[in-house]
C-alpha cells in the first residue's frame, strides 16, 4: 500500500511541474505577443498559444480577477507560480508522510 501511494504522490508532483512549465511558457508566450515579437498569424504559434491557455485558465483566472495588470503586465502568473511551489513544497510532502504513517509504510 505504501507503494502505491508514493507512485500517486510521484504522479502528482509530476503533474504539478508539467503544470507549472505550462504557466511559465503561458506567460512567456503572452509577453512575446504583447510586444510584437512573435505573431499569432502563424498558425504553430496560433496552436500553441491556445493550447496553453486551454491548458493554464482554470488556474490563472482566479488570480487575474484578484490582481490588476500593472502597467499593462499581466503578473498573475507570478503569484500563481509561487503559490503553486509552495503547496507542493509543503503540503504534498505533509500529506504522503501522514498517509504513509496512517498505512504503516
Amino acid at each position: 500500500m505504501a507503494t502505491l501511494i508514493l507512485f500517486v504522490f510521484g504522479v502528482l508532483n509530476a503533474l504539478i511541474n508539467v503544470l507549472v512549465f505550462a504557466v511559465v511558457a503561458s506567460a512567456i508566450l503572452s509577453w512575446l505577443v504583447a510586444f510584437d515579437v512573435i505573431n499569432l498569424r502563424n498558425p504553430l504559434v496560433n496552436q500553441v498559444v491556445r493550447f496553453l491557455d486551454a491548458i493554464t485558465r482554470p488556474i490563472l483566472r482566479p488570480f487575474q480577477r484578484i490582481i490588476p495588470p500593472l502597467g499593462g503586465v499581466d503578473i498573475s502568473p507570478v503569484v500563481a507560480l509561487i503559490i503553486i511551489t509552495v503547496a507542493q513544497s509543503t503540503l504534498l510532502p505533509g500529506l504522503r508522510n501522514w498517509l504513509l504513517g496512517l498505512v504503516g509504510g
